[in-house]
């Protein structure tokens, strides 16, 4: 039985007195036993959070009464464990960084599509679409004919899309990402651009995932969550998915019988990534890990990895 609600949540508004609002929702979520991370910048809020239903509809309550944000929209799922190990309320300069300055959805944002008229906004030949998740969530599962802009951090999407344009002479462009917070920015930046028209699914693809029937989806694989399932399915079930704590990557069955895989330290993606010093300092980490275990206790660096 599922004990924990996990909310994924996210707000365009525009948010003054940070400090205090940071401070309120800090000791509202404590007293709640909520833990998660929230994000505050001047133009809305970011987060996913979870705790028991009390403690959720508490944490949700106090986003919502701050100026502006009365008409936040939310998205649930569940969980037998707590995903996370502590709070996290946290001031930004952008609750999700693209890094251009006076792109606002507060101000212009792209057209809403619903879950459910998804499929024919996609399968409209006049339509790019486009998934504007980093490399590392799209090798798990994107929708089909989805491009891949292959970044690795949504900070690369403005110049990626400036040098596709020139690639395309479709009319129409189709966002998507994992709660539609990325999308929604890129929607707008997109409008800065001067492409007239740009959609973008409301909710995310895990609304869609919630939303719509396996039988009728044009989702392929599993969606990657920032949270302690790493991955989920359609019904938003929790995925197969591991996930490599040196690099954060998403990890497979195949992945973690590769020589290269080493509990807490590498996997086949990263081996070559760090040096033996960080990879020393990750073998400690992982020590210390297996130590706080083998004593009944749950370490704060990190989660244990499926077995």
């Amino acid at each position: 039985m599922s004990k924990f609600v996990v909310a994924a949540l996210y707000h365009f508004a525009r948010l003054e007195d940070l400090p205090v609002h940071q401070a309120h929702l800090r000791e509202v979520l404590e007293r709640n036993d909520v833990r998660g991370t929230i994000l505050l910048a001047t133009e809305g809020v970011n987060g996913t959070i979870a705790g028991d239903r009390e403690g959720i509809d508490a944490a949700l309550a106090a986003i919502r009464a701050m100026p502006g944000f009365s008409a936040m929209e939310h998205k649930e799922s569940f969980a037998t464990e707590n995903p996370f190990l502590r709070l996290k309320v946290r001031l930004k300069k952008e609750i999700v960084t693209l890094g251009v300055p006076g792109v606002s959805p507060a101000d212009r944002v792209g057209t809403y599509v619903t879950p459910e008229d998804w499929n024919d906004v996609i399968n409209d030949p006049e339509v790019v679409l486009i998934d504007t998740r980093n490399d590392y969530e799209v090798q798990i599962g994107t929708f089909e004919g989805a491009v891949n802009p292959q970044t690795t951090s949504f900070r690369e999407f403005p110049n990626w899309w400036r040098n596709f344009r020139q690639t395309t002479n479709k009319t129409k462009v189709a966002m998507f990402c994992t709660g539609g917070i990325r999308c929604e920015k890129a929607s707008s930046f997109l409008l800065s651009e001067g492409v007239e028209e740009v959609l973008h699914l409301k909710g995310g693809i895990l609304k869609y995932l919630e939303t719509v029937p396996e039988e009728k989806s044009t989702w392929n694989g599993e969606c990657f969550v920032f949270d302690g399932r790493v991955s989920v399915k359609h019904g938003l079930e929790e995925g197969d998915y591991d996930q490599c704590f040196a690099c954060r990557r998403p990890i497979d069955d195949e992945m973690k019988a590769d020589a290269r895989y080493e509990p807490g330290v590498s996997c086949p993606q990263c081996h070559d990534e760090f040096n033996e010093e960080r990879k020393a300092a990750f073998a400690e980490r992982q020590r210390q890990i297996r130590l706080a275990q083998e004593r009944g206790e749950q370490h704060l660096g990190t989660s244990t990895p499926r077995s």
